[in-house]
């Protein structure tokens, strides 16, 4: 075959991307040819619609079979160009000056013959370069082919990844607004209840204001009864004996009747409702063994304007000194600076007591000093057989039901609040609420002795 038509074969069996050989060549429905991997690359980077790399005409198929004459003729020319090649370029063993014409599969290296028979390989199989080159370019077609296939599965995750972000962003927003909705489901029914206490309160307290309008209006035709029972009692003294004793009797009878009708005072407490969901709220911020388990008793010294109105007289003597009032006082193991703390604190039900948070403690010999300007405490004290709870700031009576157990204190202290509440269904006592807090806090509790 002359030269020219050779050379005009061979560039046929040329693929137009590569330049070389082909490759696992396929045709096109415009039929021209490429190498399988060439035209993945191409129209990998490509957009839709597929296009021949040559003529850019649309290519309607998506895969396409191998063409086996196309293959089998660029293998042919390959081992021509190799024989070409290694006749001007041979490669030689340097130990044996012979020509490596044997491909070791098992050390996947090129050998003479004197080296494929030598001890440390003769068990190892061998086989002709250019036998090998094509069961090795077959394997690695095939390992090629796995490779795209799992490049062409890890862009389509990356597109469902993608696709993923962008439906995630759509249910994050859609996702807002249905949590707001539901908030402002809670925010109205709180709404509601909030209402619902207060107008409950107000309506209660118009009761007890009514009720202490028509209890005043009995104790004071009481009054006027047992004024004039006295002025009577006090005119028969002056009657003579006989007359006296004649209207003993009945005087008696009928001052019996005024003292059995002897009015009772308006109970003030009101209702103490629980705000829905507040005390799992304020366990959130709950710490654990906040006073200490020991207690030590000393004598306690407050300040005049609470001492004037929390403590009956008989504390005092007749020159209004204060006596020595001995408490049993349990420290805090905690000092608080900033932040928002919960804890709950037993208290005695029949007692006189003092709980809150101060700035510092000052023990000076068997007395302590509580600095009561910063101070957020809430009181206990009895008067007339019944408890009374008081606050320091402002010093009010908060007229709520005495809780029973245990009490529940929230400091906010960032905020400057002190909330007292009852722990047993979390309803508010009381809440005390300052400017701000400057210096560490200590709880305490501080028990009278009996």
């Amino acid at each position: 075959m002359e030269s020219h038509t050779l050379q005009g074969l061979l560039r046929e069996l040329i693929c137009s991307i590569c330049m070389n050989y082909f490759l696992d060549p396929v045709t096109l429905d415009c039929g021209h040819s490429f190498c399988r991997p060439c035209l993945c690359l191409s129209w990998d980077a490509a957009q839709i619609p597929m296009r021949c790399p040559y003529c850019r005409q649309v290519s309607e198929k998506p895969d396409f079979k191998t063409s086996i004459p196309l293959r089998s003729l660029a293998s042919l020319a390959r081992q021509a160009g190799a024989d070409s090649v290694n006749s001007s370029e041979e490669q030689f063993c340097v130990a044996h000056k012979a020509a490596k014409r044997l491909f070791c599969d098992f050390e996947k290296k090129l050998f003479c013959r004197h080296c494929s028979d030598s001890p440390n390989h003769v068990a190892h199989s061998h086989s002709p370069t250019q036998q090998a080159a094509e069961e090795y370019r077959e394997e690695l077609l095939k390992r090629m082919g796995s490779l795209w296939n799992m490049a062409q599965e890890m862009q389509n995750n990356v597109k469902i990844e993608d696709e993923k972000a962008g439906s995630l962003q759509e249910y994050v927003a859609l996702r807002k607004v249905m949590i707001r909705a539901e908030y402002q489901k809670i925010h109205q029914f709180l709404y509601e209840e909030e209402c619902l206490y207060v107008d409950t309160m107000e309506r209660e307290a118009n009761e007890i204001f009514q009720q202490l309008q028509e209890s005043k209006v009995r104790m004071t035709q009481q009054t006027e009864s047992l004024k004039e029972m006295f002025r009577e009692q006090m005119g028969m003294c002056h009657k003579p004996d006989m007359e006296m004793l004649q209207d003993l009797g009945t005087v008696l009878e009928r001052t019996e009747l005024v003292q059995n009708q002897k009015p009772q005072p308006v109970n003030l407490d009101l209702t103490s409702w629980c705000c829905t969901g507040l005390l799992e709220l304020l366990n959130r911020f709950r710490v654990d063994n906040v006073l200490s388990d020991g207690n030590i008793s000393l004598f306690m010294c407050i300040s005049e304007d609470v001492r004037s109105v929390l403590f009956p007289a008989y504390h005092y003597n007749m020159s209004r000194e204060p006596q020595r009032l001995r408490s049993f006082v349990i420290w805090g193991t905690h000092t608080f600076t900033s932040g928002r703390h919960y804890w709950e604190v037993d208290v005695p039900h029949s007692s006189c007591w003092i709980l809150g948070v101060c700035k510092d403690i000052l023990i000076m010999e068997n007395l302590f000093f509580i600095d009561w300007r910063e101070a957020s405490v809430l009181f206990s004290l009895k008067m007339n057989d019944h408890y009374y709870l008081y606050t320091n700031r402002p010093l009010i009576v908060h007229h709520v039901k005495m809780p029973v157990g245990k009490i529940g204190v929230f400091l906010d202290y960032d905020k400057g609040i002190v909330s007292f509440h009852n722990a047993s269904n979390g309803s508010l006592l009381c809440s005390l609420a300052s400017s701000s807090f400057s210096s560490p806090l200590k709880p305490f509790l501080c028990l009278e002795a009996s």
